[in-house]
């Protein structure tokens, strides 16, 4: 988005309609434990990767779509368990939080000043799609905003 290089091109995830047949956890059971590692405090990426790596009773779980025909957001939303901020929107902040307080001891690093404005460009960005959905209608972004809310 900010930069002048040419976007990079990834794997795409193997397109498939149902969970494979090694696969054979209840749904339920994958829910009870997206629930259970939310409120350890992880985030639905995480929770994704830790199901991928260590499962649901010893299986390991390589999608959770696929397995519960549900995001982890969702079924996050469903138990209330959903964090205060979305995902990217508090790694943007913390991202921001980072580089403005380098800048206070480095004040002649013009290209982290650079990329400062355009992290919170991005966070601006992003705060403008969530508000009224999962932000408060009146929230507007500010380093100071941003230390009570990671705090």
């Amino acid at each position: 988005m900010h930069t002048r290089r040419r976007g990079s091109s990834g794997s795409d995830k193997p397109t498939a309609d149902e969970p494979p047949e090694w696969s054979d956890v209840d749904a339920e059971a994958i829910e009870e434990r997206v629930v259970e590692l939310a409120e350890q405090g992880h985030d639905p990426s995480q929770i994704g990767l830790k199901l991928r790596d260590e499962g649901v009773k010893g299986t390991p779980i390589p999608d959770v779509k696929l397995a519960t025909d549900k995001k982890v957001t969702e079924i996050l939303e469903e138990n209330d368990a959903t964090p205060d901020l979305p995902e990217d929107l508090r790694n943007l902040m913390e991202r921001a939080l980072r580089l403005r307080e380098h800048m206070e001891e480095n004040a002649q690093d013009h290209q982290n000043k650079r990329a400062l404005q355009n992290t919170e460009s991005k966070v601006r960005r992003l705060a403008d799609y969530y508000r009224g959905d999962k932000l408060d209608e009146d929230f507007t972004y500010s380093y100071e905003n941003a230390q009570e809310l990671l705090e």
